[in-house]
C-alpha cells in the first residue's frame, strides 16, 4: 500500500514537473531542461501509466499536444487539419519493433526517413495559389495563433504556387540556421539585450514578434515536410508530394530516404546521425513515417499522435577529455566568460576542443580545474558543454580556478554584480566594450544620434577617430578624412551625421544619463534621477545612500550608481564631455498642470498617433502622474499604442488596467 501511494505521488509530481516544462517550451520559449532531460520525464510517466492504466487523466502530458495556443502574435484560428506530435522512441529496437507493426498492418510498406528539425511548427494555406493564411501549432488539436504576416517576411515561405490549386495546406519547421543565430545574439548583446538560449527559442519567439520587421531582420528559414489536405488534384504519396512542392519552389526536407526494409529505415538513421554536425541547422532526431496516403488513412490516429510515424531520439553522446586551460574573454557589455579549452573530441560527427564555463558559480559547482578530465557532450546535439568532472582521475597538483578581479583586456577592476553570478569590467572604456557603449549612446533613448549604425562605429574605432564618446564630438575636426574614406558615406552623409552629433549637445542630461550606459539604468530611472539631482554632475558627488531615495532605486542600483561614477575613467569621461559643451544640467522643474494623475503610475508601449512616448510622457508628469519604463504589480495603467509589445502581455497577466491613448487624454481633461 506504501508502494502503491509512492508511486502516485511520483506520478502526480510527474504530471506537475512535465506541464511546467511544457509551458516553458511551448509558450514562453525559454525551456529549462534539455530535450533529453525531458524525454525521460515523459518515458517515466507512460511506464507508470502502462503499468496503471486506470490511472491516466485526459489532462495526463501524455493525452495533450503542444502547449497553449496564445494572441502574442495575432488571432487564433481554427486547425482544418489538427497538428499532431509524433511518438518519440529511443532505441534500435523500437524502430525495428515499429517497422514491423506497419508490415503486419500493410502487406509491403514504404517509409520516409527525414530529419527532423527542431524549430517551431507551421502550417501554411494557399487558396486559388496565394498565401492566405499561416497558423502555428497551438495546441494541436483546436487552435493555433495566425502569424501571417510575420511568415510572409520568410524568404522561403512562397506567397504564390506557380501551380495553383483551389485549395492547398501544407505543414513546416520554421528553424534558424547557427550562422543566423549567431548573427541575432551578437546584435543582443550590442544592444545590452538577453541572449537567447539557442535557435529553437530565437525563432519561435521571432515568430511571434508583433513587428514583422524584426521577424525580417532575424533571418528565419523553413522546411516543409507533410501535405496536410490537397484540393483540385491527388497526391498518392509523401514523395510524390514533395515533388510537386518542389516545383512550387517550396523548400522541404532535403536527403530523405524511401526505404522498404527494417535495415534499410536503421540504415538511413544512422547516415543522418553520423551527418548531423555537418548540417548548417540544429535537428532532434530523425521521423520514420509512411509513404502511401492510403496507407495513413487506413491506419488513423489517436488524440496525440498519427500511428503511421515515429520519431528517433538519438542518445546524447558524451566523451572524457583532459582540461588544459580555461580562458578568459570579454564581452561588448563588460561580462568575462570563461572559456574551456580541452583535449579535442569528436562528438555528434565534428571536433570538439572548447565549451563555455558560463561564470565563476558554475566552476565552483562543478569544481572544475585546469588538468581535470572532464565529461563532454554536446547540448541539443550541437552546443560543446562540460557535463562533471571526473574526481578519480583528478591530478594531485591541480587547484581551484578563480576568474580574478581584473579585466583580462584592459587590467581594470573586475565586480561581481549584486544578485547575479556575472563578473563584469568595470572600465566603460575597456576596448572590449567600445561598440557596444557607442551604439548605447548614440541610440534613439539616449542622446539620438542618427546616422552611426554597427558598420560606422567600427569603422570610426578602426580609424583610431573614436575611442570613447566624448571623441564623437571632435569629429567634425576630422570631416574631410571621414568623407574621403568613405567611414560614414560620402559628403551629404557625413555632414548630416555632424550636424547631429552637433544637435545633441544640447539634449536633456537624462539623455546622456541613459547613454553612459550605466547598467540597470534605462531612460525611465535616468529621468527619475535627474529630476532629483537636476545635474550629471550633482549624481555623481551622491552617496548611495543619497541615490536609494529616489523612486523605484533600490540599494544595488544605487551602489551600481555610486561605484560607476566613482571610477577615474568616467570622471575623466564626465570632463571630456563637459570640456565638448555637451550639457549636463537640467532647468528648474517645471510645476505640474494639475494633480488629476498624482499618485498614478503609467507605462507606455506601441506607438500613438501625433506625438512621440517621450512627449506623452511629458503631458503625463504635467499632470501629477509618474511614467515608469516596466510593467510591474505597482503599475497602474498601460497606455497601449499600436503595434503594442510584450509589456502588453505582461500587462495582461496582472490585470492591469490598460487603456488607449485617447483614454489618456480623456484623463488629463485633452
Amino acid at each position: 500500500m506504501d508502494d502503491l501511494k509512492a508511486l502516485k505521488k511520483e506520478l502526480t509530481e510527474l504530471r506537475k514537473r512535465i506541464r511546467y516544462h511544457n509551458n516553458r517550451y511551448y509558450n514562453l520559449d525559454d525551456p529549462e531542461i534539455s530535450d533529453y532531460e525531458y524525454d525521460q520525464l515523459m518515458l517515466r510517466l507512460r511506464e507508470i501509466e502502462a503499468q496503471y492504466p486506470e490511472w491516466i487523466t485526459a489532462n495526463s502530458p501524455t493525452q495533450m499536444v503542444g502547449g497553449q495556443a496564445k494572441r502574442a502574435a495575432g488571432v487564433l484560428v481554427e486547425h482544418d487539419v489538427p497538428m499532431l506530435s509524433l511518438q518519440d522512441v529511443f532505441s534500435k529496437e523500437e524502430v525495428l519493433a515499429f517497422v514491423a507493426n506497419m508490415q503486419a498492418a500493410l502487406g509491403d510498406p514504404e517509409f520516409v526517413v527525414e530529419e527532423k528539425i527542431d524549430g517551431l511548427s507551421l502550417a501554411l494555406r494557399y487558396e486559388n495559389g496565394q498565401l492566405v493564411r499561416a497558423v502555428t501549432r497551438g495546441d494541436g488539436v483546436a487552435r493555433g495563433e495566425d502569424v501571417t504576416e510575420n511568415a510572409r517576411v520568410i524568404r522561403d515561405v512562397k506567397p504564390a504556387l506557380a501551380d495553383p490549386l483551389p485549395y492547398f495546406e501544407v505543414r513546416g519547421e520554421v528553424y534558424m540556421s547557427r550562422d543566423a543565430f549567431t548573427a541575432v545574439n551578437e546584435r543582443q548583446e550590442l544592444l545590452g539585450l538577453k541572449s537567447f538560449a539557442n535557435p529553437r527559442n530565437c525563432a519561435a519567439g521571432t515568430l511571434r514578434q508583433l513587428d514583422s520587421r524584426i521577424t525580417a531582420e532575424r533571418g528565419l528559414s523553413m522546411f516543409v515536410f507533410n501535405l496536410q489536405k490537397a484540393e483540385g488534384r491527388e497526391f498518392s504519396t509523401h514523395t510524390e508530394a514533395y515533388e510537386f512542392m518542389k516545383r512550387q519552389g517550396i523548400p522541404v526536407i532535403h536527403d530523405y530516404r524511401v526505404c522498404h526494409t527494417a535495415e534499410e529505415v536503421w540504415a538511413a538513421i544512422e547516415h543522418i546521425g553520423e551527418s548531423r554536425g555537418d548540417l548548417p541547422y540544429d535537428i532532434d532526431g530523425a521521423v520514420v513515417k509512411i509513404n502511401r496516403f492510403r496507407d495513413r488513412e487506413q491506419l488513423g490516429a489517436t488524440a496525440k499522435v498519427p500511428r503511421w510515424a515515429v520519431a528517433y531520439k538519438y542518445p546524447p553522446e558524451e566523451k572524457e577529455t583532459v582540461l588544459r586551460a580555461i580562458e578568459l574573454s570579454v564581452g561588448r557589455t563588460g561580462r568575462i566568460t570563461p572559456t574551456a579549452v580541452f583535449d579535442p573530441v569528436r562528438l555528434c560527427g565534428t571536433k570538439v576542443e572548447r565549451a563555455t564555463l558560463h561564470n565563476q558559480d558554475f566552476i565552483d559547482q562543478l569544481d572544475i580545474r585546469i588538468g581535470d578530465t572532464v565529461l563532454v557532450y554536446k547540448s541539443g546535439e550541437i552546443i560543446p558543454k562540460i557535463r562533471a568532472v571526473v574526481k578519480e582521475k583528478r591530478p594531485a597538483e591541480a587547484v581551484p580556478f578563480r576568474i580574478g578581479d581584473r579585466c583580462p583586456v584592459c587590467g581594470a577592476a573586475a565586480l561581481q554584480e549584486e544578485a547575479s553570478a556575472d563578473i563584469k569590467c568595470s572600465n566603460p572604456g575597456c576596448p572590449a566594450q567600445r561598440e557596444s557603449h557607442i551604439l548605447n549612446f548614440v541610440s534613439r533613448d539616449a542622446m539620438d544620434i542618427k546616422g552611426l549604425g554597427l558598420a560606422a562605429v567600427k569603422g570610426l574605432i578602426e580609424a583610431g577617430l573614436v575611442r570613447t564618446v566624448a571623441d564623437l564630438y571632435h569629429l567634425a575636426e576630422h570631416r574631410q578624412e571621414l568623407i574621403d574614406n568613405g567611414i560614414v558615406g560620402k559628403e551629404k552623409n557625413t555632414d548630416k551625421l555632424l550636424a547631429a552629433i552637433e544637435k545633441s549637445r544640447a539634449n536633456e542630461p537624462q539623455r546622456l544619463l541613459t547613454g553612459l550606459g550605466i547598467p540597470g539604468i534605462g531612460k525611465a530611472a535616468a529621468r527619475e534621477l535627474l529630476r532629483v539631482f537636476r545635474s550629471i554632475d550633482a549624481l555623481a558627488k551622491a552617496a548611495p545612500e543619497e541615490i536609494e531615495q529616489v523612486r523605484d532605486m533600490g540599494t544595488i542600483s544605487a551602489r551600481s550608481i555610486a561605484r560607476y561614477f566613482a571610477q577615474p575613467d568616467t570622471r575623466q569621461l564626465l570632463d571630456d564631455l563637459r570640456a565638448a559643451g555637451v550639457n549636463m544640467e537640467s532647468g528648474e522643474a517645471p510645476e505640474p498642470t494639475d494633480n488629476r494623475l498624482a499618485g498614478k503610475t503609467f507605462v507606455l508601449t506601441g506607438t500613438f498617433a501625433g506625438l512621440t512616448r517621450s512627449e506623452a510622457a511629458a503631458q503625463i508628469e504635467a499632470h501629477g502622474g509618474r511614467v515608469s519604463g516596466s510593467v510591474s504589480a505597482k503599475t497602474d495603467y498601460l497606455v497601449a499604442g499600436e503595434k503594442a509589445g510584450s509589456k502588453l502581455t505582461k500587462a495582461q497577466s496582472l490585470g492591469i488596467a490598460i487603456i488607449s491613448p485617447e483614454e489618456l487624454a480623456a484623463m488629463m481633461g485633452e
